[in-house]
């Protein structure tokens, strides 16, 4: 069998499977496969609804190669616009944390772009934390274990500058509409967000203000219809929110600040002194 028959075979099966972008994936598994037979066993998994990230073992995001280990979330291209939004938020030097990292990949797409950040993450599932150790580690970024806030250094209080947060957002009675590979493939805690996937964006809203420091921005991923109410729980935790949509990608990001201190009354009399 030449190569074009067998690829052609491939998209084939690929196709006969619901693969919509079934020549795309033929090439990156061919690209991954180390012999035939393995290649014959990837195609296998690919059809059988496997998540091609966890085949070949990593993800495209933001332009990074991110390793993506079996179970693990697999990053979306959506998600892309919070990256972007904290991006322009972060100065030179910021203090970054991403919690429910995943992957890492939000923070090592970050630290990326982002001049000299200081980046820190952590997420509950172990296997999780594992795979994010290895893509922030290119990025000097520390990984720990633990439920949000819990694992962080106590020497961050205060101190955070952009704290990014996807946390899981899928109202529990929606996880069965998911598409298979989320639902089946990837772990339930990065996906349930409770009744109304709003429960894990009230835990780490109500302890933000605690961790950011003055002028500081936390930010998450919503659904379109959730943001006004994600706004809502902002706004009750001291922070002043914002929306960022982007139609095109379907993303939608709400970014809520932690006021900064305004000028003493003693500076506001001199002011008038001088007026």
């Amino acid at each position: 069998m030449n190569i074009r028959h067998e690829m052609s075979s491939i998209v084939s099966r690929l196709r006969a499977a619901g693969c919509v972008f079934a020549e795309e994936e033929a090439r990156l598994l061919a690209e991954s496969a180390r012999t035939p037979a393995d290649l014959d066993a990837m195609v296998n998994r690919r059809a059988a609804g496997l998540p091609l990230e966890h085949i070949v073992g990593w993800a495209e995001f933001c332009g990074l190669r991110i390793a993506v280990d079996p179970g693990v979330f697999v990053p979306r291209p959506r998600t892309a616009l919070l990256v972007r939004q904290a991006a322009a938020l972060a100065h030179p030097g910021a203090v970054a944390v991403d919690l429910c990292c995943g992957s890492g990949a939000l923070g090592a797409a970050l630290a990326a772009v982002c001049d000299r950040l200081e980046l820190h993450a952590a997420d509950i599932d172990p296997v999780a934390v594992q795979c994010a150790r290895r893509n922030v580690a290119a990025f000097g970024g520390s990984v720990y274990e633990g439920d949000l806030y819990a694992p962080l250094p106590a020497a961050l209080r205060g101190r955070v500058d952009v704290l990014i947060a996807n946390v899981p957002y899928v109202p529990t009675e929606a996880i069965e509409l998911l598409p298979p590979e989320a639902r089946i493939h990837e772990a339930r805690v990065a996906l349930d967000g409770g009744a109304d996937g709003l429960d894990i964006q009230r835990r780490v809203a109500v302890e933000a203000s605690r961790w950011l420091a003055p002028g500081g921005h936390l930010l998450v991923e919503a659904s379109e219809r959730q943001a006004p109410q994600s706004a809502q729980i902002f706004a009750r935790c001291g922070l002043i929110p914002q929306i960022a949509r982007c139609d095109e990608m379907d993303a939608t990001v709400v970014i809520g600040t932690k006021p900064a201190p305004v000028n003493s009354g003693s500076d506001a009399h001199k002011e008038d002194d001088f007026g």
